[in-house]
């Protein structure tokens, strides 16, 4: 069993990076591919990217890609999301998931969810 807590959400200006972490309970966190989804009000959650369980090749959805990165830290049970340049577009809850053997963009294949947390890009 794993659970997942977000952090580092909050209120920033367009342009601007925020860097979101995912800390992991449980020992079999090293086993799992970890992904980051979002969710906008109103619209459905979406794919933002994901690592392998080594922390090598990660891969983002078109939409952030060359923005934002990925990286995790087995030692510390920690997945991150470093978001830079932000857009008003990028306003979300932001999940982090764990589950699969291997990274996907597909929701139903993580079995594992964090609480999400809010960030919000200002225009």
């Amino acid at each position: 069993q794993v659970q997942l807590v977000e952090s580092g959400g909050g209120l920033v200006q367009a342009g601007g990076s925020l860097r979101l972490s995912c800390a992991a309970s449980g020992r079999t966190f090293r086993n799992y591919a970890m992904g980051w989804f979002r969710q906008a009000t109103g619209k459905e959650r979406e794919f933002v990217g994901a690592i392998t369980w080594s922390g090598g090749t990660p891969f983002y959805a078109d939409s952030v890609k060359g923005r934002f990165i990925i990286s995790r830290d087995n030692a510390k049970n920690t997945v991150y999301l470093q978001m830079n340049s932000l857009k008003p577009e990028d306003t979300a809850v932001y999940y982090c998931a764990g589950g699969p053997v291997f990274p996907s963009p597909i929701t139903h294949e993580y079995d594992y969810w964090g609480q999400g947390t809010q960030v919000t890009v200002l225009s």
